[in-house]
């Protein structure tokens, strides 16, 4: 796909607006209209499997809404992001540290990943020439107007030095919203996360809670629960009852008081409807 630079007068208004705006902008796909809710999406590059089950759950939820995800194509949460906003059909607009050639994008390992979201109407944005390679400083620079073009930033796992800590940093300088998971205090990837969230980020635990900020009224699922609920066989409401927290599955067969092989055929019947999913040992709810 070629790459074209931006006239002026096409810039967002967003980036237009923050104290350093953009000289020049090259881009590969389309612009989402600025009509849309731009989130921008960031967190540690070395993502737990917590970090990635939150993105993910809260990029799902926000499906069939007026949102675009922002993020920066790097390892990590960045990656997860793009894809999980890939499977759900959100929009998508990529701000690499780099120019927008093959050889100049970064990181390489990425590099199929971006020509996925340009297939799928995403669209690639940079500051920097077509074949600038990225530095250390033009990670800084890129994150400004991730925070920039963004209504908010939701932050995902960070370490207390990570460069993620910026894009909050001027998110909050720009008067927008940020938003934060919070983490174990056992953890270092949830140091940053845990230190926004005492400076006075707004705390998010669910897709509900990041529609609410960006100012939508989440849509009510209750008729579609109830007729789940009600497709449900009896040994199937069993499990429903029992995973009110998620359980090891020997566990799981024992609390159900069925025949081992029935209880396993339940199973294995549920995840295949994708009611239940097993990670790390245990079996919960999706």
């Amino acid at each position: 796909m070629q790459i074209k630079k931006l006239p002026k007068s096409k810039f967002p208004k967003a980036l237009m607006e923050i104290p350093q705006p953009p000289k020049e902008l090259w881009v590969m796909g389309d612009l989402p209209s600025e009509d849309l809710i731009y989130l921008c999406v960031v967190g540690s590059r070395r993502f737990t499997s917590y970090g990635r089950e939150a993105c993910e759950k809260i990029i799902t939820g926000l499906k069939g809404y007026p949102i675009v995800i922002v993020s920066g194509l790097a390892m990590g949460i960045d990656a997860i992001a793009h894809k999980r906003a890939l499977a759900v059909g959100l929009k998508i607009i990529v701000f690499p540290g780099s120019g927008l050639s093959k050889e100049a994008m970064y990181p390489k390992t990425n590099v199929k990943l971006a020509e996925e979201i340009l297939e799928n109407g995403g669209c690639l944005i940079s500051e920097f020439k077509p074949d600038f390679k990225a530095t250390l400083w033009s990670f800084g620079r890129r994150n400004r107007l991730m925070a920039g073009i963004s209504k908010a930033t939701l932050i995902i796992e960070a370490e207390e030095k990570s460069g993620t800590l910026i894009t909050a940093r001027l998110t909050t300088e720009y008067n927008r919203d940020l938003l934060t998971v919070p983490g174990s205090i056992f953890s270092p990837n949830s140091k940053g996360t845990n230190k926004l969230l005492r400076l006075g980020a707004t705390p998010v635990t669910s897709s509900e809670d990041v529609l609410e900020a960006l100012g939508f009224e989440p849509k009510k699922d209750e008729d579609k629960q109830t007729k789940l609920f009600k497709d449900l066989s009896s040994e199937e409401k069993i499990v429903i009852n029992l995973l009110r927290e998620p359980l090891g599955r020997d566990d799981l067969i024992r609390a159900m008081k069925l025949p081992i092989p029935t209880a396993n055929a339940v199973l294995s019947v549920m995840e295949i409807k994708e009611i239940i999913k097993e990670e790390m040992g245990e079996i919960k709810l999706t």
